[in-house]
């Protein structure tokens, strides 16, 4: 699916936003109180508070632009697959990113361990892994419930790294959220693609997992532009066997490489702004709305409307999520 959560994995902290100082405006002004120059001071404070508020928006703006961009090009993506095919949207996609990536990037191929490489391919085969396997059930079921079942594995992660007791409750709140979407069994759902959807939340975990080491062993978006040049080279036979010629139709290939934009490129390039001004804690929780997000977008543009249950397992999910991040957060707070 949306390989963009590598960015929270491989930007942990936040940096300071810095608002400049009015200094030219202060120059000359004597120092005493009631004078000008307290006078200016103070108007300069109220710039610098108004300042910070503002640059305090512009993160959680890029976070729900990345999240939009996310969901719509999964969106659009739907629309391509009676075209493409499943697994020739994911080719389209992966390649038409990688090539985007090597030219904005340029990594550099020496000076690399071998274990660098063992993590950039594990990265790599964990993002092709998501990226097919959510497309597989994009296929068969909704674009929301599809999303809220894969958001289960980053879920599962978090409440199993913590160990502490409330994530337990956490992780029950999600279950019931599940059971909630099944109806009581994933027969209305389609079990096939109920599966896809759960085997790509575990690919996320595993993609998380593999971000993190490799935002480590490589400087920027280097690594993840390798990783893509992995996973699009994983994909391009399935691709193939499956779409053959039609992956060569201009239509299909636009198509294909806007949702690369919107679903990956576009995408980590808002996060990565992000999360220099934002902390990965409450990066996470943003995160969370991602099932609501995809949401609108399947109804909006596949008109795959959501019952109430739907609605609220969906609900129970995000919330299941963002407690469990909250937690996590609070937790590191206390060490």
């Amino acid at each position: 699916m949306n390989d963009q959560r590598s960015a929270a994995a491989a930007e942990p902290a936040a940096a300071a936003v810095a608002v400049p100082e009015a200094v030219t405006a202060l120059e000359g002004t004597g120092p005493g109180p009631g004078g000008r120059g307290s006078d200016v001071r103070g108007k300069a404070g109220a710039g610098r508070a108004g300042s910070d508020r503002r640059a305090a928006l512009v993160p959680v703006v890029l976070v729900i632009a990345g999240g939009l961009s996310v969901q719509f090009g999964s969106a659009i993506a739907a629309l391509l697959m009676p075209k493409a095919g499943a697994l020739g949207v994911v080719t389209l996609r992966l390649a038409a990113a990688a090539l985007i990536l090597l030219v904005v990037c340029r990594p550099k191929l020496r000076g690399h361990s071998r274990a660098d490489w063992g993590t950039v391919v594990a990265f790599g085969v964990a993002m092709g892994g998501m990226n097919t396997l959510f497309y597989q059930a994009l296929d068969r079921i909704p674009l929301g419930i599809a999303v809220t079942l894969e958001v289960l594995g980053p879920l599962a992660l978090s409440v199993f790294a913590s160990r502490r007791l409330i994530n337990v409750v956490w992780a029950g709140l999600a279950l019931v959220g599940v059971v909630l979407l099944g109806g009581g069994g994933f027969d209305r759902l389609d079990p096939v693609g109920a599966a896809y959807a759960l085997g790509a939340g575990a690919m996320w975990a595993a993609y998380i997992v593999f971000s993190a080491r490799t935002g480590r062993r490589f400087p920027q978006a280097d690594g993840l532009a390798l990783a893509m040049v992995v996973a699009a080279l994983l994909s391009l036979p399935l691709g193939i066997m499956e779409s053959g010629a039609k992956l060569a139709v201009p239509s299909v290939m636009a198509l294909g490489a806007a949702v690369a934009i919107l679903s990956s490129v576009l995408p980590y390039t808002l996060e990565l702004m992000a999360l220099r001004r934002l902390p990965a804690s409450t990066f996470a929780v943003m995160m969370s709305l991602e099932p609501a997000i995809a949401a609108t977008a399947g109804f909006l543009i596949l008109n795959q409307a959501l019952s109430t249950t739907d609605a609220l397992a969906i609900a129970l999910v995000i919330g299941a999520s963002m407690g469990a991040v909250r937690s996590q957060a609070g937790a590191r707070k206390k060490a």
